[in-house]
């Protein structure tokens, strides 16, 4: 089993993003079967952020509820919540100032119903050196007030700067079919050789690889990935077409493409020199997050075959739009 921080998890873990932010949200009630169902398919370490919703209703006020309902939960949980986010203009803020609000609102909001075990910033501030900010939340780690630090969306070099601070738990970064770069760039390495695991965001390819999107037209009003770069008109044709090699694969196997996905970011798990690898695929119902939680293993031939559909297929456009992309890898 992984650990993070010292604690086993789960091979599978479990975003809570798209519970605060799909619009229309779900009723909570379903969303409480969907966080129940995870836990007892044993997605233990959970993903949550300060800014995943808005400031009166976000992903903190919906653990506050689901362990003031479930307090018997809340110790079977390894919670990690993102912050340090300007809420105003939503850009980092890895300030002494931007931790202590951010961690002290999360406290807040949490009111004791579940430690904090991991705050991670959002982005890696490019204002203020890494060095600084991790020492501004290893105070609170320090204090007992949390459990640790992650680092989500920083380069090898920023991981190195960061671990010489302070023990880094996890480090928080995108990995998927769709988005491979970690297992090219040296952050995967890099967290191999320092053994901190990886917490593998958007396992899914932001919904290419769930099987239920295969026009632009399956997006929902408000939908945010209508402003991303892979998601645009130009390009979804020849994006989806990846997800559809997928899924006959996943056809051939008698599984579902997010099985066969998932099943592809957890094969690096350990190997080539990486870490722990755990994906944390988002989910708002019980039967999505059954779905994902059961596991599946892919043969030497089936690797293979998926590999060799990365090599002919090119993924057009970026990860993030252009006003973002300066904040990646940082």
């Amino acid at each position: 089993m992984p650990t993070i921080n010292g604690k086993e998890v789960g091979p599978v873990g479990f975003g809570l993003m798209g519970m605060t932010t799909r619009k229309p949200q779900p009723p909570i009630e379903q969303s409480f079967k969907a966080m129940k169902a995870a836990l007892d398919s044993g997605s233990t370490s959970w993903n949550a952020g300060e800014f995943y919703g808005t400031p009166d209703w976000n992903s903190l006020h919906l653990l506050n509820q689901y362990f003031t309902k479930y307090p018997e939960d809340a110790d079977k949980v390894l919670l990690s919540v993102k912050g340090c986010v300007d809420l105003k203009n939503l850009r980092p803020d890895g300030s002494r100032e931007g931790v202590q609000r951010s961690i002290d609102r999360c406290l807040e909001l949490l009111d004791g119903k579940k430690f904090l075990d991991i705050f991670e910033c959002g982005r890696v501030d490019p204002n203020v050196p890494i060095e600084e900010t991790v020492s501004y939340v290893a105070e609170y780690v320090k204090a007992g007030k949390i459990g640790g630090i992650s680092l989500s969306e920083c380069n090898a070099n920023t991981i190195r700067r960061a671990a010489k601070v302070h023990p880094i738990a996890c480090v928080e970064v995108e990995l998927s079919l769709y988005s491979t770069d970690i297992l090219e760039n040296g952050i995967a390495k890099t967290c191999g050789e320092l053994n901190i695991p990886i917490v593998a965001y958007s396992p899914l390819g932001r919904g290419f690889l769930g099987g239920s999107i295969k026009k632009l037209e399956d997006l929902g009003e408000g939908d945010f990935r209508k402003m991303l770069p892979r998601y645009q008109p130009e390009v979804f044709g020849e994006n989806i077409k990846l997800a559809e090699e997928v899924e006959q694969i996943a056809k051939q196997k008698g599984v579902t493409p997010a099985q066969v996905s998932l099943a592809w970011v957890l094969s690096y798990s350990r190997k080539n020199g990486f870490p722990d690898i755990i994906p944390i695929p988002g989910a708002t119902t019980e039967a999505r997050v059954l779905e994902n939680t059961k596991q599946v293993t892919l043969s030497e031939q089936e690797l293979a075959a998926l590999n060799d559909v990365l090599k002919r297929i090119e993924v057009k456009g970026g990860r993030y739009p252009a006003a973002h992309a300066h904040l990646l890898n940082g």
